[in-house]
């Protein structure tokens, strides 16, 4: 038989599924495994953007619709980033997609060429790289600045004739850090001064903890050149939803919706009708959930410090990430095999020597959690 794509050979699986692959045969075989891998919100979708989903199944809403999402969505989603996030786009610069990650992956397809570079901040969720490699380009990675996991001026010497996009991640994952003004305008000047687009991944804005949420588009000449990618899945616990979003200027959004035109079609119709009363109804849910990762952040990392961890500044999303000597990927086998515990690898995220826990799991299990994998650092 002929060979397969050699370009989706040298793609490398997802290692956060994985390892949440593996914790799950092995709580399978009946092994009681904590599983701390996944981001996902351990809470049920908030009841009324359930009811207006099956409303939408009711009267019939169950056929083809707009390409880039239903009118009423668009439209929501233009005032919310209107009302919240500092800067004005109309419906018209609005895509609704199936989950914050396929808007990744139309945005790189709609962006970048072959002969194009984009700049990815480590450590940085699994899935920008294989994106960008998907639509033909190639990465060049930058370090982040610990402990702070901020950007400084050594950002200026990534770029070079053949860069195009940066990648910003806050809040973060892996690490949970939110990226400060001082590092927003970094990336603000060096996009303007070497015309740049930047893609912002800011799924996680809801869950900010001690400080605040700026978004990139905000900023003074950042708004034709930024791609702002959001969702539904963090802030109401909507992954299986699969549902998300991209904003930017009307152009990009025209070479998105092709790409959407030729893969999807669309989001599911009756579900984006969920993402409609998500948006427009109450939002004392989303306090509600944020109160209580908060109060597992604040265990979780009390824990690890009295344990003699480093972890990184832990202001957003729902993740701890931990310094742990010697080789992360063992480390991470040992956790599982020997304490039953599944956690992410810093490797995985292009950071090696880390560990990245999520505190998306109930209190109870996260105490458990922390008494094992303290037995076994002792």
């Amino acid at each position: 038989m002929k060979p397969l794509s050699e370009k989706i050979k040298n793609i490398a699986g997802s290692a956060t599924m994985e390892i949440a692959n593996t914790a799950k045969k092995m709580q399978m075989e009946g092994i009681d495994v904590i599983s701390l891998s996944l981001g996902e919100p351990d809470f049920a979708t908030p009841e009324h953007i359930t009811n207006a989903c099956i409303e939408a199944l009711n009267r019939g809403e169950t056929h083809y619709t707009a390409s880039n999402g239903i009118p009423e969505l668009l439209s929501a989603i233009s005032q919310k980033v209107n009302r919240e996030n500092n800067f004005s786009l109309g419906p018209d610069e609005v895509i609704v997609t199936a989950g914050a990650k396929d808007a990744i992956y139309e945005t790189m397809e709609a962006v970048l060429n072959p002969t194009d570079e984009v700049i990815i901040l480590d450590p940085s969720w699994v899935s920008y790289e294989p994106c960008v490699r998907l639509a033909g380009a190639k990465v060049s990675h930058y370090s982040l600045k610990e402990p702070g996991f901020q950007i400084d001026d050594g950002i200026i010497e990534q770029v070079n004739s053949k860069t195009k996009m940066v990648v910003i991640n806050s809040p973060s994952n892996p690490s949970g850090s939110i990226l400060s003004h001082d590092s927003l305008n970094l990336v603000k000047d060096i996009c303007i001064d070497n015309d740049l687009y930047a893609l912002s991944d800011e799924i996680y804005e809801k869950l900010v903890y001690e400080t605040s949420h700026t978004s990139l588009a905000s900023l003074e000449g950042m708004i034709d050149r930024t791609i702002t990618i959001n969702g539904f899945s963090k802030a109401y616990a909507m992954t299986g939803w699969r549902l998300g979003y991209a904003l930017a200027n009307e152009k990009i959004i025209r070479e998105m919706s092709k790409v959407q035109q030729h893969t999807i079609s669309h989001p599911t119709t009756f579900a984006m009708w969920g993402g409609v009363a998500a948006l427009n109804g109450p939002q004392n849910c989303v306090g509600l959930m944020r109160e209580e990762f908060d109060c597992r952040r604040r265990f979780v990392i009390s824990k690890l410090l009295d344990m003699g961890y480093t972890t990184a500044p832990a202001n957003g999303a729902f993740y701890a990430y931990i310094k742990t000597p010697g080789d992360d990927l063992d480390i991470a086998r040992k956790w599982l095999n020997n304490a039953h515990v599944a956690v992410t690898p810093g490797s995985a995220f292009g950071h090696p020597g880390w560990q990245r826990l999520s505190y998306a799991a109930s209190m109870e299990k996260l105490t458990i959690a922390m008494e094992r994998i303290e037995r076994i650092t002792e």
